[in-house]
């Protein structure tokens, strides 16, 4: 803890001129969540491709594991992403490959993960087992449901047990009891590896589950954060975007009592 892994300064975004994000500023240190909520085209996914330097900044630096990304070339970039995993919108799996190919891909493709050939196959069947799916290895992603493609997805992101993990809209598209399941999923990821976490959506619920969820190992089930069941997990903030901005940043109880009405469509009130 402690230790920065992503820090954003004052960054903006531009595509044609007309800023996707502006003025952005906010940190994530070692083992902390952050979950980012905002309406369409509020520039959510554009903070998740700027963090990995898929995108170059306009105005601003982003410090990616301590170092400006904003300054680096293409093969330094290269090198700090491998240290960081990604769920992208729709889960993003190749088509042709099998889910064995797919999640191995990370492992064969990234010449800082230093994975052995005949070690690649084990760790692949690891991550799959990890999300209870290891019976799909040889299965294309055509031939699986929505909800087990993101679930092979998330396999894939974490599959070289990175320290930052980017999850871009995990739960989008599937029914309330799939998307659930999904964020069982992610928490049991932070938890059990303490992985860094950033979780982009549109759903309060999930914003939920990762503050008030904890993974409990032995009885391999998330239970309440907290010895009262009440608590919350510490080190989790939330961010709202709105039009390119970031308008809020603090707890979910900080969240929960915001007033402002923009921030409210994403409060669900008891």
């Amino acid at each position: 803890m402690g230790e920065s892994v992503l820090r954003f300064e004052h960054v903006t975004v531009a595509f044609d001129g007309d800023p996707a994000i502006e003025d952005v500023s906010f940190s994530i240190d070692a083992g902390e969540s952050r979950v980012i909520l905002g309406a369409a085209a509020s520039g959510k996914t554009v903070i998740l491709k700027t963090a990995l330097g898929l995108l170059r900044p306009d105005e601003g630096r982003v410090l990616l594991f301590g170092k400006d990304i904003t300054v680096l070339a293409e093969q330094d970039l290269y090198d700090l992403r491998a240290r960081a995993g990604m769920l992208f919108q729709e889960s993003a799996l190749f088509d042709s490959l099998t889910i064995e190919e797919n999640v191995a891909y990370p492992l064969e493709n990234q010449k800082l993960v230093d994975v052995p050939n005949e070690q690649v196959r084990p760790r692949v069947a690891e991550a799959l087992r990890f999300v209870e799916l290891e019976h799909t290895l040889d299965k294309l992603p055509s031939e699986l449901s929505g909800g087990m493609r993101r679930r092979v997805g998330i396999a894939r992101a974490n599959v070289t047990a990175p320290q930052l993990v980017l999850y871009d809209s995990p739960t989008a598209g599937l029914d309330p009891i799939t998307a659930n399941n999904i964020m069982a999923l992610i928490v049991k990821e932070r938890d059990l590896r303490h992985a860094t976490t950033i979780i982009v959506t549109q759903r309060f619920q999930d914003g939920q589950i990762m503050a008030k969820y904890r993974y409990n190992a032995s009885g391999k089930t998330l239970e309440r954060a907290g010895s009262n069941g009440s608590g919350a997990v510490q080190g989790l903030k939330f961010l709202v975007m709105k039009e390119g901005r970031l308008v809020f940043e603090g707890s979910e109880e900080e969240l929960q009592q915001s007033r402002d009405a923009y921030i409210s469509k994403f409060v669900l009130r008891h």
